[in-house]
């Protein structure tokens, strides 16, 4: 079911190093499911690379802002859904919040009712590479679904792969990267990202068998046009009551 008589846009925020090109696909499958207008925050790889520094973060919080403030000329809601891929889904909580950060307040709860975040680092304990820092400045101040119910929270985690040190090349790096984000490198998780460090605390969760981080990582992704319905939920038809199992087919 979609929400396509409310004509509320749909703003996607990528991922870490990542290109809005990426999410093209991903933004024209979403459109014609929902029937509503998409956009995507426009960055270059290079535009994450100060992403270590605060200044960095509201760098790109500006990119995000100035999205958001476009496609709310489209909204017949006067609110926007904002869709978080990776390290987008952690700074768009960032974005949510109604205090200065650097000098600017963004407000973002004021114009947002939805947040989706699909593969996020939400709990993070990596270093400088891994975006530790990011994950715990943002959960140290505003905690799991701090603007619920104001904002409705959903997190989307995949679970493809568990990490073995002697496994495949595949859930060798597995391994590796889940020790270095959630500390547990024997978890299941998309490739990249641990099941548990993507749901986060007080939101909606869910979580879908067979999905891999991004295209590349082997199996489907969460922008994959198949996939999309899996994740996408009127947020009245939301499950509270903890995580839930989707199959990915």
């Amino acid at each position: 079911m979609t929400l396509s008589d409310s004509a509320q846009p749909i703003v996607i925020f990528g991922g870490f190093m990542s290109f809005s090109m990426l999410y093209w696909e991903m933004r024209d499958a979403l459109a014609s499911f929902t029937g509503q207008p998409v956009w995507i925050v426009e960055t270059l790889g290079h535009d994450w690379l100060p992403s270590v520094t605060r200044l960095g973060w509201a760098y790109l919080l500006r990119k995000l802002d100035r999205t958001v403030q476009q496609a709310l000329g489209e909204s017949a809601t006067d609110k926007v859904t904002l869709i978080g891929h990776s390290a987008g889904g952690v700074l768009a909580r960032l974005y949510l919040s109604p205090k200065p950060f650097l000098g600017q307040a963004y407000r973002g709860l004021d114009h947002v009712d939805h947040l989706i975040t699909l593969g996020s680092p939400h709990h993070n304990r990596g270093g400088l590479t891994r975006g530790g820092p990011t994950s715990r400045w943002v959960e140290q101040r505003y905690p799991g679904a701090c603007f619920a119910p104001r904002v409705q929270y959903t997190s989307v985690a995949g679970k493809l792969t568990r990490g073995d040190p002697n496994g495949s090349r595949r859930e060798q790096w597995a391994h590796d990267n889940y020790a270095k984000i959630g500390g547990d490198g024997a978890a299941w998780g998309d490739g990249l990202i641990p099941v548990e460090s993507a749901l986060l605390p007080g939101s909606n969760q869910l979580i879908l068998n067979g999905m891999s981080h991004f295209s590349g990582f082997g199996g489907p992704w969460y922008g994959s046009p198949e996939i999309i319905s899996l994740w996408w939920r009127e947020p009245a038809q939301q499950d509270q009551a903890g995580p839930a199992d989707s199959l990915a087919r």
